[in-house]
């Protein structure tokens, strides 16, 4: 038996290792051959990420939520601030107007930029690539600049508004652009590059076979679009409906720009409250500020929970 088993180990040692064992055994050799303070290299690379998140982020968080929570006449925790918020009319139209804004904006946006993707989508290579380079530069038109040239172009005394007087033509010759209607006009600018630039990729997904299958079912252009491409674009539809919303409720420098603080709009109310004339209000800047932040994360949630009914059962692109 002794002699058996030795004869065994001894053909066992000879047979050649297949190619999968050679690789996994050199794998496992080159391993145990790095030295092992190696994997601290990417924590350590990790490290100045860390920081400028912690130091950046994190930490002027958590001292906005600290200032919302401290009364600033009891200077007690508590929700003092949040319920001056949502009790001050002031307050609770800024919050109103936000919303609206926001959420009008982006529905506009999200389909004016759908149909300039399909726009896209169906031309050549060269007018795409035209037409996202116009889009690359639209998008960096924002902020201050874009308040200037709406200004000048639909102010009081814009050139559009001077037309409209000289041709008769009502909406430019009374567009007030000083108003929630002007801002909501400036949001929407802006808005669409954005949407129409997150939503190309998705339409580059769009399958030929699903136009041939539905000419073969004798599906009509609104069968095909409504009931085919639409509901596989919706995950992408939706994601960019969020980004919108959300890019426009924290909007800023266009709305400062344009009426200053003479609209109540949140993130105005933000601003005014840590850079004012008199004196400073952390307490209700920052109660205003966790609001915006929380009308956010609802929208992100909102947004995916429908995106995933969306994707369900359906292909995502």
């Amino acid at each position: 038996m002794a002699d058996i088993s030795q004869a065994g180990a001894t053909l066992t040692a000879d047979v050649p290792v297949s190619g999968a064992g050679r690789t996994a055994a050199h794998a496992s050799a080159e391993k145990a051959r790095q030295p092992r303070g190696r994997k601290w290299v990417g924590y350590i690379a990790f490290v100045p990420f860390l920081l400028v998140i912690v130091g950046y982020e994190l930490l002027p968080l958590a001292q906005l939520v600290l200032d919302s929570l401290v009364g600033k006449e009891s200077g007690a925790l508590g929700l003092e601030n949040f319920i001056k918020v949502f009790t001050t009319p002031l307050y609770q139209q800024s919050i109103i107007n936000s919303v609206w804004i926001s959420l009008v904006s982006a529905l506009v946006g999200i389909v004016v930029s759908f149909l300039a993707a399909r726009f896209a989508y169906e031309s050549s290579e060269r007018v795409r690539n035209a037409f996202t380079m116009v889009l690359n530069m639209m998008s960096n038109f924002s902020g201050v600049p874009l308040a200037f040239a709406f200004m000048i172009l639909m102010g009081n005394s814009g050139v559009l508004t001077i037309l409209g007087e000289r041709w008769g033509i009502p909406f430019l010759a009374d567009f007030d652009l000083y108003t929630g209607e002007g801002l909501l006009v400036l949001y929407i600018y802006f808005q669409i590059p954005l949407a129409t630039l997150l939503l190309l990729p998705a339409f580059s997904g769009i399958r030929k076979s699903w136009r041939e299958a539905a000419i073969i079912l004798q599906a009509s252009p609104l069968d095909y679009w409504f009931r085919i491409v639409i509901p596989n674009l919706m995950p992408s539809i939706l994601g960019t409906l969020s980004v919108l919303f959300s890019n426009a409720l924290a909007a800023y420098a266009t709305a400062f720009a344009v009426v200053m603080n003479n609209y109540a709009l949140l993130p105005l109310q933000i601003t005014s409250k840590f850079k004012g004339d008199v004196q400073i209000d952390a307490a209700t800047g920052g109660a205003l500020a966790v609001v915006l932040i929380i009308l956010m994360v609802v929208c992100t949630l909102i947004n995916n929970y429908f995106t995933k009914r969306a994707s369900k059962g359906r292909e995502i692109i």
